[in-house]
């Protein structure tokens, strides 16, 4: 049963497959046993609600883009669009596919690495306070950790990912794998010390790989400034001021508190099969400050607004956070232009630049996207079935592209 109330605007022409292809390798960049669950087939009818206050911004193709969940990609979907157009609120799709129950609107979930975004943002902070300077190398800070082969990484080099650190595995080379390993408890500073045994990718500051790694150092980095722990940090500065209820670091703890929508992952069997399974409960001790936050999409589009409005780093440090490397810097192995700040990403979507970050876990990919000036902001939380992989979720695509339209070139 779907259930809909909207008020009129334009719908915009589909964009084609090519353009669909343009924009998902823009966005993917940063999207780092038990009982089998049911399988897909048996899934409920589509269940959908939507909210509309004020003309909603192309509310017709953003009730398109998550019409009929749960399907093969995602079982739900919860969608907050904001802007100078009006507010555009929806969610599709079930709670768990055992009761049918339609999905919680307000539910919690896994962020990923949004949470980059929290980190960068207290680096910059601490900066602007003069207690670290991002220029100064991350082993001044850190020396007994970081080795000499990496003493000429800086901190910001740690923050838009032109740092050369190695990459490092956590928990496997299949998904079989990293869910047999999924309580695993990961240490930061081991993960660390394990990426900087290797010799680096390339010289710091000449290229660009998105990672998880700067950020445990940039994790590590602010527990040894402040005193404190990165999660008390993160929450003294962020969450509490800015009345960030329902956002928390989970720690140890492999369940999501609250309600939450639960979060299935495709697992492909000895004969070739798929099945589900519930993968809502998983250790994230892993990604740490690269990636272990849970949220809502309410507090996102609140923490993004603040963010871009200079409320939460102050002055001069917040064009951080939209200034891209050098022009010479291009992306590690492809030779693309590089597009991360620090903690941000940015895309050129209809004819706009929007700047944000995206973030996978299993089971779960979020983003929290604007233009700079806040003229159109979107938060969305896809259940995916097909969490970090490869590709874009075929949902989150179609929902990026009614917020804000085609990618343009230039």
């Amino acid at each position: 049963m779907e259930s809909v109330s909207s008020y009129g605007s334009h719908s915009p022409e589909a964009p084609d497959m090519n353009a669909r292809t343009a924009v998902a390798t823009a966005l993917v960049l940063g999207i780092a046993v038990g009982p089998a669950g049911p399988a897909l087939a048996a899934a409920p009818a589509p269940v959908a609600a939507v909210t509309t206050i004020q003309e909603a911004p192309d509310a017709k193709a953003l009730r398109a883009a998550i019409a009929g969940l749960p399907k093969a990609d995602a079982t739900a979907a919860l969608v907050r669009v904001a802007g100078t157009d009006g507010y555009w609120q929806g969610s599709s799709g079930v709670h768990d596919l055992e009761s049918n129950r339609p999905a919680d609107p307000d539910a919690r979930f896994r962020a990923g690495s949004v949470t980059k975004v929290f980190t960068a943002a207290v680096v910059l902070q601490l900066a602007s306070e003069g207690k670290l300077d991002l220029n100064r190398p991350a082993r001044h800070y850190l020396p007994e950790l970081i080795p000499a082969s990496y003493r000429k990484v800086t901190v910001r080099q740690l923050l838009n990912h032109t740092s050369g650190i190695p990459s490092v595995g956590s928990g496997g080379d299949t998904l079989d794998e990293w869910y047999a390993h999924r309580f695993d408890l990961h240490d930061a500073a081991d993960t660390v010390r394990e990426a900087t045994s290797h010799e680096p990718d390339f010289a710091p500051g000449t290229q660009q790989h998105y990672d998880n790694i700067g950020y445990t150092v940039a994790g590590l980095l602010i527990e040894e400034v402040t005193g404190h722990t990165y999660a008390a940090e993160v929450s003294r500065r962020i969450l509490k001021p800015l009345h960030l209820k329902d956002t928390y670091f989970p720690g140890t703890d492999p369940t999501i508190r609250g309600p939450y929508n639960h979060g299935y992952q495709i697992f492909t069997g000895a004969d070739g099969t798929g099945e589900l399974r519930d993968v809502s409960v998983w250790g994230a001790t892993d990604a740490w400050a690269a990636g272990d936050l849970i949220s809502t999409t309410a507090d996102l589009e609140h923490f993004i607004r603040a963010l871009f409005r200079g409320q939460v780093v102050r002055g001069p440090l917040l064009e951080e956070m939209f200034t891209l490397p050098g022009a010479s810097v291009r992306e590690y192995g492809t030779g693309e232009p590089a597009a991360y700040s620090a903690g941000l990403s940015v895309v050129k979507l209809g004819g706009r630049e929007v700047w944000g970050k995206t973030g996978g876990r299993w089971g779960y990919n979020t983003a929290v996207v604007a233009t700079r000036d806040l003229s159109r902001t979107l938060v969305y939380s896809v259940n995916a079935t097909d969490a970090k992989g490869e590709g874009m979720n075929a949902t989150a695509l179609n929902i990026v592209v009614a917020a804000f339209g085609a990618p343009s070139a230039g």
